[in-house]
Order: structure tokens, then C-alpha cells, then sequence
């Protein structure tokens, strides 16, 4: 067989993927070709899950971990062996039998490369104590109540710079959401932990707050309302003490949901600004002005997504599956 053919059939053999595909990728700004490849796909890597949520991608390992709130439970997937149980249980470890989203939900890594977990069961941000190779339910509290009062289920979290953690506490992770009789905070609040362990509540006016980003420059908070009648992002400033000022729209999204499946959720934000956000129909891709550039549209609600350390690979957990997007060779 003649060189040149084997040549070409290794290179079509290697380019196959091994993952089925799923979505449309739908390209609405030019710009959005300088983000996205034109020849990108969405890849279904894992499936199975009861809701997938909270991905992190953690360079160190080469490794993906994600969240199975439901089942209390966190997986890993990697290129080599693919998904895998990492841990168990994530986010209730009581000795009270429950229900309900009580695993843990947003994961991210502290300055000192350990993971970091939202726990709805157990109703507070917390580090696992173990090493990445021999993870362990060993969770040291970070904060877990504001004036005494439980927090609700803390929900996704992100690292300021300066090293203050912010986080919000939506209801989603008791048994019974806003009716349940453990419910101790009247609001739904987006808060700021210090280094100290000095908490400040920063809002208590978004009525489901859930995903949350800084931009690039930790000037600006993007937080996004997972309420059906108010599915919105909204931008904040943040002032010199730490107070959210200059309140507005990144974008409203409530004409949309009337459209199809999904609220605003989760969400990153890449080196330059542009906002990859979990919404109605998919995964929303902005830019830093909260102009669409293009979505990835599915059929099932999209929870949450994560970029690789190179910004070329896009994870996005969405309801029973982990997509992979290759952005950019």
C-alpha cells in the first residue's frame, strides 16, 4: 500500500474521536471563530450521572473532577482511564439518613492546590484533607454559618486574588428548597470569606444566586439568578471594602427560558474576559460586555462548565452527561 495513503489514513484513523457527539454550535458573532474552531464538537465523555455539576480541572493531575450532587458523590475522568468514582461521600457525611441534592456542588483548588467544596449536606465550604492520589471524606470547615445561623447549601464558589473566597447560598440543597423547616437564613445570599475566616454578607437580593465569576481583573463579580421569572446574570463592582456597588445586567435571559430547558447556573470566565455561562439551552458563550458571541445548544439543562489550564478545552457537566469541547488545536 502506498506510503502516501497510510500516511493519510493514520492522520483520519487519529483525528477520530472515540466519544459520540452531541449539540449544535451556534455561531453568532464572527469573533466567536477566534474562541471556538470551526471544526469544534461537542464530545459526551461520561455518562450515567444524576446530575453532574461542579467541574474543576486540576493541572497538577491531569485530571477532571465533577460532581454527582444527588448521589453524594465525586467522579474524575481522565484521557487515559476516562471517568472513575474519586470520592464518596462529597458533601453529607451525618449519620441521618436524607435526600435530596445533599453531595457537593462547586468545586475549585485554594492557593495551596487542595480542593475546595461546596456541600450542600452538610451545609458549608470545606477542603478535603488528603492527598490528590489517595483522596479521603476528610473535610476541614472553612465557614459554616452566618450570625450563628446555618448557611442554606452553599452552592458555587470562586477565589479573589487577594485570597478572599466568595460563594452563594441558594436553597437547592435542602430537602424540602425554601419550605424545608432547617431553612435558618430568610435570604438567599451571595457572601465573601477572608483568609481570617471574617465573613461578610455581600447580598442578600438575588433570589437564587448560584454561579459566580470575577473577570480577569477581580474589579468585577458576575453572579448568575437560577429563578425561572428572573433568569439573569448580574455584574457588581466591587468597592475598596468589599461592598458590591454599581449593580446591573450582564444579560437578561427571561425571554429565552420561556423558550427552552435550563436557567442560568454555572459559569467560568477565560484570560480575556469572554464569559462561558450555563443557560437556557445550552452553554452561552459572551463577551466581557455581555455580548452573545455564540452558544453550544443540547437538548438536556446545562449545570456548569470548566476550561482547561491551556483555555483550550471546555468541560461541561449537563444533567446525566460531561461534555468536552476541544475550543482550539
Amino acid at each position: 500500500m502506498h506510503k502516501t495513503f497510510l500516511s493519510f489514513l493514520l492522520i483520519f484513523i487519529l483525528s477520530c474521536s472515540k466519544y459520540k457527539t452531541t449539540g449544535i454550535i451556534d455561531r453568532l458573532d464572527p469573533s466567536f471563530n477566534s474562541i471556538m474552531d470551526e471544526n469544534a464538537k461537542a464530545e459526551i465523555i461520561a455518562e450515567g450521572y444524576d446530575w453532574s455539576e461542579g467541574p474543576v480541572w486540576v493541572e497538577s493531575e491531569k485530571m477532571l473532577l465533577f460532581s454527582d450532587v444527588p448521589q453524594n458523590k465525586i467522579y474524575k475522568w481522565t484521557e487515559e482511564k476516562g471517568a472513575e468514582l474519586y470520592l464518596t461521600p462529597s458533601g453529607y457525611t451525618g449519620a441521618t439518613k436524607r435526600g435530596g441534592e445533599m453531595g457537593s456542588n462547586g468545586l475549585t483548588l485554594n492557593k495551596d492546590n487542595k480542593l475546595v467544596l461546596c456541600q450542600h449536606g452538610n451545609r458549608q465550604l470545606a477542603w478535603m484533607d488528603a492527598e490528590w492520589s489517595a483522596p479521603k471524606p476528610v473535610f476541614k470547615t472553612i465557614v459554616n454559618n452566618y450570625q450563628s445561623k446555618k448557611f442554606n447549601s452553599p452552592n458555587d464558589l470562586v477565589y479573589r486574588n487577594n485570597g478572599d473566597l466568595y460563594f452563594t447560598d441558594p436553597p437547592y440543597g435542602l430537602e424540602k428548597n425554601m419550605d424545608d423547616p432547617l431553612k435558618e437564613i430568610p435570604f438567599q445570599g451571595v457572601y465573601c470569606v477572608k483568609p481570617s475566616g471574617k465573613i461578610k454578607l455581600l447580598t442578600d437580593s438575588i433570589t437564587r444566586p448560584n454561579g459566580i465569576v470575577f473577570t480577569p481583573d477581580y474589579k468585577t463579580l458576575i453572579v448568575a439568578n437560577s429563578d425561572s421569572t428572573k433568569a439573569c446574570w448580574y455584574a457588581y463592582d466591587i468597592a475598596e471594602n468589599d461592598s458590591l456597588v454599581n449593580p446591573r445586567l450582564f444579560y437578561d435571559a427571561r425571554e429565552e427560558i420561556k423558550k427552552v430547558k435550563g436557567n442560568p447556573d454555572g459559569l467560568k470566565i477565560d484570560k480575556k474576559g469572554n464569559v462561558f455561562a450555563s443557560g437556557p439551552g445550552g452553554l452561552w458563550v459572551f463577551d466581557k460586555n455581555g455580548k452573545i458571541l455564540g452558544r453550544l445548544k443540547v437538548d438536556m439543562p446545562v449545570s456548569n462548565c470548566a476550561l482547561s489550564a491551556d483555555e483550550k478545552t471546555l468541560y461541561i457537566t449537563a444533567d446525566m452527561y460531561v461534555l468536552r469541547v476541544k475550543m482550539r488545536e
